[in-house]
């Protein structure tokens, strides 16, 4: 078996997120007085840490990007949170990859609490060992953190890395797994496309969410 755990990000891997994030980006923009400049742009805030690109899109200083994602909040808790929708084929493949062996997790940017309630909102609790987010405080923020912080729950250590597999959508997730020894696959059904995840260094690419299982299954043919 080369990979014994796979962990998922959430946004753009395991749910097709946009409505929600988006319209939760929007509500903080117009809060802050902001025009929406380019709707194709708002796409990137899906993954990476909101201040961070709150800061990076629209200039926003530390003290701004923090309000923005109060507002943020604000909205999705509200309504954003179950703007959401489960990827074709995410059920299956992860059937499958339990059935050989393979244990889940979830290892996401978003913070922990609203990823909880999002997996056990759409009845997929029991598919994964545990799920790992970012605190609301930003103590535990930036993916490579995220990533450290699940391997540590899940109790691996340094000698079985080898062992475990990232799967996301975006670079931070393939540049997250490569700052703590994983490897690492980019699917394309998400928000990135395939120059993103290779320039950012992912070791295979799924075109869809059943390529996930039935590339990892043919690794352990190998």
């Amino acid at each position: 078996m080369k990979y014994q755990y796979i962990l998922f990000d959430l946004d753009g891997t395991i749910t097709e997120s946009a409505p929600g994030i988006l319209n939760s980006v929007r509500y903080a923009l117009n809060k802050m007085g902001f025009a929406i400049r380019d709707e194709e742009e708002l796409l990137q805030f899906i993954g990476p840490p909101l201040v961070d690109s709150m800061k990076k899109y629209y200039g926003m200083n530390e003290e701004q990007a923090e309000q923005a994602v109060v507002f943020y909040r604000e909205y999705f808790l509200q309504k954003g949170l179950f703007e959401n929708s489960v990827y074709e084929g995410i059920e299956e493949s992860l059937k499958l990859l339990s059935e050989s062996g393979k244990k889940h997790a979830i290892a996401t940017s978003k913070p922990e609490e609203y990823s909880v309630r999002i997996i056990e909102h759409f009845g997929l609790t029991d598919k994964f060992e545990k799920i790992c987010g970012a605190t609301m405080d930003k103590s535990r923020n930036e993916k490579a953190d995220v990533i450290r912080y699940t391997l540590e729950m899940l109790g691996i250590p340094d000698e079985d890395k080898g062992s475990v597999l990232m799967v996301g959508d975006r670079r931070h997730d393939i540049i997250g797994a490569k700052q703590n020894g994983l490897d690492s696959m980019g699917v394309l059904y998400g928000y990135g496309d395939r120059n993103e995840l290779e320039e950012a260094g992912a070791d295979y690419i799924a075109e869809s969410a059943m390529d996930v299982a039935k590339i990892i299954l043919k690794l352990d043919e190998e």
